[in-house]
């Protein structure tokens, strides 16, 4: 551990917000009611409304006070301060931690506010310096006023302003609703159905009325034949999934903005009832990644994900993608936004010309999918000649489905395949339910890793995945022939590739 820095004068202590005490008593208090609620009616029944009020209510009370307790010491404790070299943070009763940022390493300063502490107009001010290294790389302020979080933005994030006619600094995209209708279009919509069917169950249960839901349900169906039932009940589950998605969507990009602010940082805000700003430096930028899930796809639509190294998932919200740039948008805004995100006059995603991958490649693909496609089937085939005659045609039905859908799947696969050059990027494209294009800085290149298995030999493809400190680490050129595979890997980063090639 670093030594801190002497205090000089403007870089005293500092101390969190003691607001945060009132954050803790609300969220306890809903904690508690959302527990306590339940088991208060559960108890009813057998010791009656006051006697289940007194055996729940104590321990809620007594867990209140220690959360409070615990977290007014955890506020007493913690002290930041930001000095000319340094950023340091103190915290800890029994284990005192102490933590120091070298100011030059910083690399992004972001700020998170959830409903109430938006109410208060406080923030959660997230310090980190782009390592992924854990929590020793990273600074959490938890909470200060929002305009202490900003001060310690602006501050922290200032860079010698750049000078480019080009590409101004300013707005660089803003939410447009009509985008809304891209949201039902993902996998989250059926998954938020099924949630949702999960979740009346779950407290149908919780209150003791599941058989009573249960009853309803086939009283609803009681003359309707068992596929029709499915079928409509399936097609409730979507329709919650979809409104789901719409919230969703709607709590997640409301008020979205793309800012290029000076001294060259990517600033990212949005959300409805939980604030976010993720800012981002260029200069950790090595490239964007244009991803069309299959369903916004086929719309015409895309969204567009940074490459940049240093970008970590938040532990506390795994549905945050602190990467994405831009949400579903028309194909000519994401491809139009990448290009300005990139300074260039034309995005390399949509620009570059691919090189299309060999037959051999194709047929791989169609294997893969027909076999896939047939692993439910084979065990109907054999049941049904071991057991019942019914099984085979089920066996026949799912055969008669489920190959041609992987089929037309395949051939997808096979046509989104394709890699190239375009200026300081290269550009590599792949997937059919989640197509991705990727432009990689070259210079962000730091190695290349070439794979080959036996039938890939035979058929005389290779795998090359060039390797990258950003994004996902690796980006995978998947079977190219093997001429034409290693001749681009060793043109888009000359010397790398080149001394371990033979001819």
């Amino acid at each position: 551990m670093s030594t801190a820095a002497p205090v000089r004068p403007g870089e005293e202590w500092r101390t969190l917000d003691k607001r945060t005490l009132l954050v803790t008593a609300a969220v306890m208090a809903g904690v508690v009611t959302g527990a306590g609620v339940p088991t208060v009616l559960g108890l009813s029944g057998g010791t009656g409304p006051g006697r289940a009020l007194a055996w729940v209510l104590p321990p809620a009370l007594l867990l209140m006070a220690g959360s409070i307790g615990a977290d007014y010491i955890r506020w007493r404790r913690t002290r930041y301060r930001i000095g000319a070299e340094r950023a340091e943070l103190h915290t800890g009763l029994l284990v005192v931690r102490r933590r120091s940022l070298a100011r030059e390493r910083i690399r992004s300063v972001d700020l998170t506010a959830n409903p109430l502490l938006r109410i208060l107009g406080l923030v959660k001010v997230r310090i980190g310096t782009g390592e992924q290294t854990g929590g020793a790389s990273t600074l959490e302020l938890d909470p200060v006023t929002r305009a202490e979080g900003e001060r310690l933005r602006t501050e922290l994030l200032d860079r010698v302003p750049s000078a480019s006619a080009a590409h101004p600094d300013g707005m660089l995209a803003a939410l447009d609703p009509r985008w809304i209708r891209y949201a039902p279009l993902s996998f989250v919509a059926p998954l938020l159905g099924g949630t949702a069917a999960g979740g009346v169950m779950q407290v149908s249960d919780w209150f003791g009325v599941q058989n009573e839901v249960i009853g309803w349900i086939g009283d609803r169906f009681r003359d309707t034949a068992v596929l029709t039932m499915i079928v409509v009940l399936a097609v409730a589950a979507l329709l919650a999934g979809v409104v789901g998605s719409l919230g969703l969507w709607i709590e997640m990009w409301w008020n979205h903005r793309l800012e290029r602010e000076p001294g060259g940082t990517l600033r990212v805000r949005r959300g409805l009832l939980t604030s976010r700003s993720v800012s981002i430096e260029e200069r950790r930028l090595r490239g964007v990644e244009v991803v069309e899930p299959l369903g916004v796809r086929l719309v015409g639509a895309a969204r567009v994900d940074a490459v940049a190294t240093g970008i970590a998932q938040d532990d506390e919200d795994e549905h945050t993608d602190l990467k994405t740039l831009l949400p579903a948008a028309p194909k000519a805004v994401a491809d139009a936004v990448a290009a300005r995100v990139l300074r260039e006059t034309s995005a390399p995603t949509s620009t570059a010309v691919l090189v299309p991958h060999p037959l051999a490649a194709r047929g791989r693909r169609l294997r893969w999918a027909v076999g896939a496609a047939l692993v439910p089937v084979v065990p109907l085939v054999v049941l049904g000649l071991l057991v019942t005659e019914v099984l085979l045609v089920v066996a026949a039905v799912s055969a008669a489905v489920l190959v041609p859908v992987a089929v037309l799947g395949a051939l997808d696969a096979y046509r989104n395949l394709g890699h190239g050059l375009s200026g300081d990027y290269l550009v590599a494209r792949s997937g059919t339910v989640r197509r991705s294009t990727v432009a990689l800085q070259r210079g962000g290149v730091i190695g290349w890793t070439v794979k080959q298995s036996y039938f890939q030999r035979r058929a005389g493809l290779v795998t090359v995945v060039a390797t990258t400190a950003a994004g996902a680490g690796a980006y995978a050129v998947p079977d190219a022939a093997v001429g034409e595979g290693l001749g681009f890997a060793a043109e888009a980063v000359p010397g790398l590739l080149g001394p371990f090639l033979e001819g």
